[in-house]
């Protein structure tokens, strides 16, 4: 996972990303919120630690402009030394999933870390998807628009799954080519460019259908729902 850190002492800092490494996450520490939001605006993250005192402002008031921002729901746990009842309620009512006290035990850190991460990934097993017009048969490996099937390569099927899997979210173009291409070194990111430009033609994604591939400059893309679709899961 892709974990973004708000730690103003640097020392705790180095310690909680050394105990997520050994677990396989990427994590990026940041020591002021502004530099925090800036950046979880900016980039793709799967999951937020916060610190509450801070040397700008809270890690309640951070949350609190995440929460607003994004337009995903994005999991953020609470890892501060301040442990009264009043202060966790006040925080998991501010849209927190979970609160931890200093210091980190790495066990029960990690665990919570992939509990979060199995409640936010979407299930594919054995499971049909459903949003708006869009069927997304995981098993078969087939998308249907309004019944009719679309002629799509295993690329685009892995793409388009991805995308809205993670509709709302901003994706950047290295998320993408990690997360579909299994890429982590830097190469032309004009492959990502090709796809998305391919995959609003053959998906149709426009009014009618309502959902959109939008280009954030510079950034990445995003899948935006356009009109009030639904989203269900059809078991088998």
């Amino acid at each position: 996972m892709r974990i973004a850190l708000l730690e103003d002492e640097q020392e705790q800092a180095q310690h909680v990303k050394g105990l997520l490494a050994e677990r396989h996450h990427e994590c990026d520490a940041y020591p002021t919120a502004q530099a925090f939001i800036s950046s979880v605006l900016h980039r793709s993250y799967d999951l937020l630690i916060l610190d509450w005192q801070i040397p700008d402002g809270t890690g309640l008031d951070v949350l609190k402009a995440i929460r607003a921002q994004l337009n995903w729901r994005i999991p953020v746990v609470f890892l501060t030394q301040r442990d009264s009842e009043q202060d966790i309620v006040q925080a998991l009512d501010a849209g927190a999933d979970d609160y931890l006290s200093k210091p980190a035990r790495p066990a029960e850190l990690a665990a919570r870390i992939n509990a979060l991460a199995r409640r936010t990934t979407p299930e594919t097993e054995k499971e049909v998807l459903q949003f708006g017009p869009f069927t997304i048969d995981t098993q078969v490996r087939s998308i249907a628009l309004k019944g009719e099937q679309l002629a799509l390569t295993d690329k685009d099927f892995d793409l388009t799954l991805f995308l809205f899997q993670n509709q709302g979210r901003l994706l950047t173009r290295e998320v993408l080519l990690e997360r579909v291409w299994g890429l982590t070194r830097d190469i032309n990111t004009r492959t990502v460019d090709t796809h998305m430009s391919r995959l609003r033609r053959r998906l149709g994604l426009n009014p009618d259908n309502g959902y959109r591939i939008k280009t954030i400059y510079q950034r990445g893309y995003r899948l935006e729902a356009l009109n009030a679709v639904t989203h269900e899961v059809i078991q088998d």
